[in-house]
């Protein structure tokens, strides 16, 4: 009798639903407050679009995972980890078990504490001071939200394909070299350096009565469309207004931004502008359509357990010597005079400072996957990853949906590939992480997801 109970206990528990719940907190900081995403001082003058933290919580068979998106260009290690030991508290998710990024957004605030460029541009100024310290706060409060409105759900998963809004960035050219936004229509171009991934992911929650509840989208695009001085989500904006026209204006929609260090939105071989709301706006409808027509082939994710783990990934640092610091304090000073240095000399002096300041103590990285079942998989990277690195997470995850995010916990730097270190240019200037840093954390990742799938 009592082997009966318990079998029948068992059986209950594993046929218990997928619960879900979602909530967004407003975390647009108030004019004034300067602006990241660029090499140069910007004030914001007011907002277009207010800037969230959208959270999604799962729960299955009494284990939590929570998935968080923020409109910010990054997110330093201290934010992550106060607004994870927050909602740990008032959730009891476990912090290992959320996910936070960022959408990499250019018209959102200085995000302080990943550097020394920051300082330059507004990073100590009291108004960013005061909203860096409220901001894992209201993070964090996404995720309790999120949590106390838990409700059993339905979740589907499909993937779209859309090349039209996606461009490698790098270029061969015909000087042997390798150029980074060459500029449109530029005669010296002969092909893009690298791939780019068209992939639209798209997860969909809804309840068991058929009301939509959230849409989860992942696409490799950077997010500087819009520029200007207003506070601004970018073109995620438009597909949360157009997704909810759609599907109604109480679901949610949670983007994150794939594996985009080197691809971007400008199609070099159109001489059209591509700067502006307008534009923001185009990209958002494109994808939003993608989107639209990828759940009418959206297919159900099948139960199973759901597992999160993570692996820290120590990244060695580039090489920096003594004369060559003293050079990147000169040209760092010097970047806010009447002539202030070349940019790509200012980006090597700001990495060589952040380098040097570590002493030789690699960047800690960490590499989180969170599963369900045997059906979906989501991969989180810090950093701006390489297009590369994530279609080779992709190809060999033996999960049938596996989802990659870039901007997740920190280091926000960049992350080429191998075969780039020695093509140079801006993403390679810029890295604060050794050749080899991000086959290292692909590696990772397949080693997580490798058991995770022997664990479902």
């Amino acid at each position: 009798m009592k082997l009966a109970v318990a079998i029948i206990a068992a059986f209950c528990a594993q046929a218990a639903p997928l619960q879900m719940g979602r909530a967004a907190v407003k975390i647009t900081p108030e004019p004034g407050t300067p602006m990241a995403g660029y090499y140069s001082t910007r004030l914001a003058t007011g907002t277009h679009d207010d800037l969230h933290a959208k959270a999604i919580v799962l729960e299955k068979d009494g284990r939590k995972a929570a998935l968080v998106a923020c409109d910010l260009v990054a997110l330093g290690p201290q934010v992550i980890e106060q607004a994870r030991e927050s909602a740990a508290k008032s959730t009891g998710i476990p912090a290992g078990n959320i996910m936070i990024s960022a959408t990499h957004s250019h018209t959102g605030p200085v995000i302080t504490g990943r550097g020394a460029r920051d300082a330059q541009y507004g990073g100590d100024m009291p108004i960013l001071k005061r909203y860096m310290e409220s901001l894992p706060a209201k993070i964090a409060e996404s995720i309790r939200l999120a949590n106390a409105n838990l409700g059993p759900v339905r979740l589907q998963s499909g993937i779209g394909n859309e090349p039209s809004l996606a461009f490698n960035r790098r270029f061969f050219m015909k000087d042997g070299t390798v150029a980074w936004n060459p500029g449109k229509l530029n005669p010296n171009i002969i092909r893009p350096a690298g791939p780019i991934d068209p992939s639209v992911h798209v997860l969909y929650f809804d309840s068991p009565d058929g009301k939509p509840l959230a849409t989860y989208v992942n696409y490799a695009v950077h997010l500087d469309t819009v520029g200007g001085l207003e506070f601004s989500a970018d073109y995620p904006y438009t597909l949360a207004r157009t997704l909810g026209a759609v599907k109604g204006a109480d679901m949610l929609t949670l983007f994150t931004i794939g594996c985009a260090g080197n691809i971007n939105h400008i199609n070099t071989s159109s001489p059209a502008p591509q700067k502006g709301h307008a534009e923001a706006q185009r990209i958002g409808t494109v994808l939003a359509g993608e989107v639209i027509k990828t759940y009418t082939r959206l297919k159900q994710v099948n139960d199973g357990p759901l597992q999160a783990s993570s692996q820290a990934v120590p990244l060695d640092l580039p090489k920096v010597t003594a004369e060559e610091l003293r050079r990147a304090n000169q040209i760092a000073d010097s970047v806010n005079s009447p002539k202030p240095p070349r940019f790509l000399d200012t980006v090597w002096a700001f990495k060589a400072i952040d380098v040097a300041h570590r002493q030789g103590k690699p960047l800690e990285a960490e590499v989180q996957a969170i599963t369900l079942g045997s059906d979906l998989a989501i991969v989180a990277l810090p950093g701006e990853i390489f297009v590369e690195h994530g279609i080779a997470i992709q190809r060999a995850s033996p999960f049938r949906h596996t989802i990659v995010v870039e901007l997740a916990h920190g280091p926000a730097t960049y992350i080429p590939d191998e075969r780039a270190f020695p093509q140079g240019n801006y993403e390679v200037v810029s890295s604060r992480a050794a050749i080899g840093s991000g086959e290292r954390m692909v590696d990772a990742a397949n080693s997580i997801l490798e058991k995770a799938w022997r664990n479902r």
